[in-house]
């Protein structure tokens, strides 16, 4: 899919991977390798024929499963296993809900607004999950000068990812819907960084 001045030819295509346990229950998912559920399975491969519209110099894909499975179910194989794509490590709240995380901490906490405890693994800051963003970016987005790149990871990681190439404050991921088994494209209007499509998935704009 290429602009239509042709300044930047290639689109940034971010894939979120296909449903899992927990993210259908709402749980926080970072570190943990859970495996794709049998539906999420099912979006995976329904989304090559979409990824087939893209002429890919390059597929960069999370170490985890989820993004692992999911990329090769898409029909992709020719890829990068890039570790700086995991998904926010939640420290002390890792497979907690938002409900929950709230009713331990006596307040409306919210991941984009409020800190990460440490537990069993470090937690990682906003910032943080920006900063792994943005080396990233800074890697692929010349890249697109040659064609479009596919990005497979997570949830929350690449609504900060999009934030950052968008040139405003990562929080700002926190208004990006971002489903499970879903693409997005982050492309140029001229030389201006711009989100070309997102969110979608089978059930939303694209072929069941």
């Amino acid at each position: 899919m290429h602009t239509p001045d042709g300044i930047v030819p290639g689109s940034l295509v971010l894939v979120r991977h296909g449903e899992t346990e927990w993210s259908r229950s709402g749980q926080h998912t970072g570190v943990t390798d859970l495996p794709l559920l049998p539906d999420g399975e099912r979006a995976a491969t329904r989304l090559a024929a979409a990824l087939a519209e893209y002429s890919f110099v390059r597929v960069l894909v999370s170490p985890l499963q989820r993004a692992r499975r999911t990329a090769q179910l898409a029909g992709l194989s020719d890829v990068e296993i890039d570790p700086r794509l995991v998904e926010w490590d939640y420290g002390a709240y890792e497979g907690l809900t938002t409900p929950e995380i709230r009713e331990r901490l006596g307040h409306a906490w919210e991941v984009f607004n409020d800190p990460i405890e440490p537990g069993e693994t470090p937690g990682e800051s906003l910032s943080e999950v920006a900063q792994r963003a943005q080396s990233v970016l800074d890697d692929v987005v010349p890249e697109l000068a040659r064609g479009d790149v596919a990005v497979f990871g997570h949830g929350h990681a690449l609504r900060i990812l999009a934030a950052v190439y968008l040139g405003v404050d990562p929080a700002f991921g926190a208004q990006l819907v971002l489903d499970a088994g879903s693409i997005s494209a982050l492309t140029h209007h001229r030389a201006t960084r711009c989100i070309g499509a997102w969110n979608l998935t089978p059930g939303n704009a694209l072929p069941a």
